[in-house]
């Protein structure tokens, strides 16, 4: 039968599902690996994480941990020794440490597919030619004479990125005219970067998609993300755009894990331009936080489908039923919210385990969950939310109000 196996096309060989109390390999220990060893625990599976931090969020929940660099072989022949299956959780591990553990152990998704994700410039080429998707005009800059031949090509506003590295809004400058160039070019490191033409977007969303060795994929339903001070601020599920987009946006995703020849999961962010164009913004092939809502909304989480496609099992339907909001809960000023969040019906709360709550760091979130088809408005989302949507309403208020 076709679930009795899966053909790996990369590494041209059949894999058989893991049988229970097999042992997944995590590389990272952040929430993303707290939350997919979760998951593998309910399917009955451990989970055994290489990181560098002591009691890292995935490490408190899973079997074992490796605590080692990503970059040091011994730490990584020692972790691949000690799994069946490896996978990791977020994208910015070494891609030569994956290749070690390639040659020890099945790693999914491969060492290709973190190449392309990795490097911004790779990744748009990769999307426009192989992939047929759209993206924002880029150019890579290697000199400042290329930055002013970009700027003079594709335009100004824009933005300038480096090309590894940096999520949540670091390794980037806008440049608004042509005063910012040198600055720009002279803050952001290491070279060559990537000049992305601004994008004049009417909202942001993003599909997770879940493919399995044999081709076998399921795509969530596409969600809007809401953004504060570049990190991920509210995820809306479904996205409150047109039937015609959300297929367009679902269609582009699965295509691009086509192209991938991806096993595991690939969240695809997108903008919808003002004449209702999907353009790509990037992709990471692991679980994703505008996927949290996954959790409490579908009957398969977001989880469950990473651990079933590296495991080689059957994927289900990536059905909701349910319409969410997810507010992630982000440093200190969100996370004293916590007694409150508690004490509030209809919240779901999810804390990742981290000691410390810094600036900018992702300490939990919340999901609140309605009844399919009934997302509200503005305000009945920031009246669900409770304590965190005072908040949220307020900041925006005063936002807009400068």
């Amino acid at each position: 039968m076709e679930d009795e196996f899966f053909f790996d096309k990369k590494n041209q060989k059949t894999f058989v599902p893991l049988p229970p109390n097999a042992i997944i390999g995590i590389v990272g220990g952040g929430q993303l690996g707290r939350m997919s060893a979760l998951a593998a625990a309910r399917l009955g599976y451990r989970c055994h994480i290489l990181t560098p931090e002591e009691d890292s969020p995935a490490a408190q929940v899973s079997a074992a941990a490796t605590i080692g660099d990503y970059e040091d072989p011994a730490a990584l022949r020692a972790f691949a020794s000690a799994v069946d299956v490896i996978t990791f959780e977020f994208e910015n591990v070494s891609a030569a440490g994956l290749e070690l553990l390639t040659s020890c152990k099945p790693v999914r998704p491969g060492p290709h597919v973190l190449r392309i994700s990795q490097d911004r410039i790779a990744e748009k080429t990769f999307l426009n030619a192989e992939a047929g998707a759209a993206t924002a005009p880029f150019a890579p800059i290697e000199t400042l004479d290329d930055l002013r031949a970009a700027a003079a090509r594709l335009g100004l506003p824009a933005i300038l990125k480096t090309t590894r590295l940096g999520y949540d809004g670091k390794g980037q400058a806008r440049l608004a005219s042509e005063v910012d160039l040198a600055p720009a070019f002279a803050r952001l490191s290491p070279k060559p970067l990537i000049f992305e033409g601004f994008v004049d977007f009417e909202c942001e969303i993003s599909v997770i998609v879940a493919r399995g060795g044999n081709g076998d994929s399921r795509a969530f339903d596409v969600v809007e993300n809401r953004h504060r001070d570049h990190i991920l601020d509210l995820t809306l599920a479904p996205a409150p755009i047109a039937p015609q987009t959300a297929a367009a946006a679902r269609e582009i995703a699965l295509r691009v894990a086509d192209a991938l020849d991806l096993v595991g999961l690939l969240a695809v962010e997108m903008f919808v331009d003002r004449d209702g164009r999907v353009l790509v913004n990037e992709i990471a092939p692991r679980p994703h936080n505008s996927g949290h809502w996954t959790i409490d909304a579908c009957p398969a989480s977001q989880f469950e489908m990473h651990i079933r496609a590296v495991a080689g099992l059957p994927l289900p339907l990536a059905a909701r039923h349910s319409d969410a909001v997810m507010k992630n809960l982000v440093g200190a000023e969100e996370t004293a919210l916590w007694p409150q969040i508690l004490a509030t019906q209809g919240l779901i709360p999810h804390l990742y385990g981290k000691k410390e709550a810094r600036p900018g760091r992702k300490m939990g979130h919340v999901t609140r969950l309605f009844a399919k088809g009934a997302l509200p408005g503005e305000a009945g989302i920031a009246l669900a939310l409770g304590p965190l949507g005072r908040q949220n309403f307020m900041t925006r208020a005063s936002a807009a109000a400068k």
